[in-house]
């Protein structure tokens, strides 16, 4: 297997409900396990995420979980998952998922390097930035 680096979220007990709306989003196939797939299955977060996976055919992953009881959350929360690229209309209606339902900080417009740039932020909190390349003539 190939190394590999991929952003792996934790949410506050909607874990499925993010994981389920990103695969809305990206498409492709998602596992997802609870605590009680795996051993706890009378523990109060039985039916929470402690584990879930998105694989889609453009080649990304996305991981997440609820953070469990008594845990604090993790540290370093000063982050944004970055989409980037050339498809014009696959990255748009990306944005158009993501930011519906959630706030944009910077809308998706052209930037002084010459791309398109956006900021927003979903529903579940995640932090998105997306850049559109241009191609130069």
């Amino acid at each position: 297997m190939v190394s590999r680096l991929n952003p792996y979220l934790t949410f506050n007990g909607d874990a499925r409900q993010a994981m389920e709306f990103y695969k809305e989003v990206f498409g492709g196939t998602l596992s997802l396990n609870t605590y009680g797939d795996f051993g706890q299955a009378d523990a109060p977060n039985a039916d929470k995420i402690m584990h879930g996976m998105l694989e889609t055919s453009s080649g990304f992953t996305l991981m997440g979980a609820d953070n469990p009881p008594g845990m604090e959350p993790p540290q370093g929360s000063a982050f944004s998952v970055s989409l980037s690229g050339d498809d014009d209309a696959e990255l748009r209606g990306y944005w158009e998922k993501l930011s519906g339902s959630g706030s944009v900080s910077v809308p998706l417009e052209k930037q002084m390097w010459g791309d398109e740039f956006g900021m927003c932020t979903d529903r579940f909190g995640i932090p998105w930035m997306v850049n559109i390349s241009t191609s130069e003539s």
